[in-house]
């Protein structure tokens, strides 16, 4: 995910300090992965040294100055543009999971007892997030839902690797 896009992008609703910026990103994108409060202001420095948002004021309290953001025209065709551009979709041709398995079978471990572990493993967190999806509003329901069909064709992986793994040994070993 591009931090700064998305904090351009919320910046588009209006100017902001970097404490309610790091919020609304919380909020809507990082459940799971909370902002930092350092990497929201590197973020904004950068994002100010390249004219994509200026200071719309500063505000003295009790503690350090508080400047409040504002995206430039700039900024907003450079959001516009990030979210026309396609994402890369990931074809995951290096895969950890591959390595291991590939590895035990080198080495000759027990690559069966990874494929079992991570299998366990993927269905502990498919549960954790059926149970998060179920109570949780339509956007977290999305977010949820992407990643359960990602685990879901992990584990078809999973289960044709199992199928193949005395195949594979074979190749591997010539």
């Amino acid at each position: 995910m591009s931090i700064g896009h998305t904090l351009l992008g919320l910046l588009e609703s209006g100017p902001r300090h970097g404490y309610d910026l790091k919020r609304a990103f919380d909020e809507r994108f990082g459940h799971d992965r909370p902002l930092h409060y350092g990497q929201v202001y590197s973020t904004m420095s950068r994002l100010l040294k390249n004219g994509l948002v200026e200071v719309d004021g500063i505000e003295a309290g009790g503690g350090p100055e508080r400047k409040r953001y504002a995206i430039t025209e700039a900024g907003i065709t450079d959001v516009a543009h990030w979210l026309a551009t396609p994402e890369k979709p990931e074809p995951y041709l290096q895969s950890t999971l591959y390595t291991k398995v590939v590895l035990a079978l080198l080495t000759g471990r027990g690559a069966a007892d990874i494929l079992d572990t991570q299998r366990s493993e993927h269905l502990r967190l498919m549960r954790e997030l059926t149970r998060r999806k179920k109570d949780g509003d339509l956007a977290d329901q999305l977010i949820c839902d992407h990643a359960l069909f990602h685990l879901e064709a992990d584990l078809r992986w999973l289960e044709l690797t199992a199928a193949r793994l005395d195949r594979l040994a074979e190749e591997i070993r010539r």
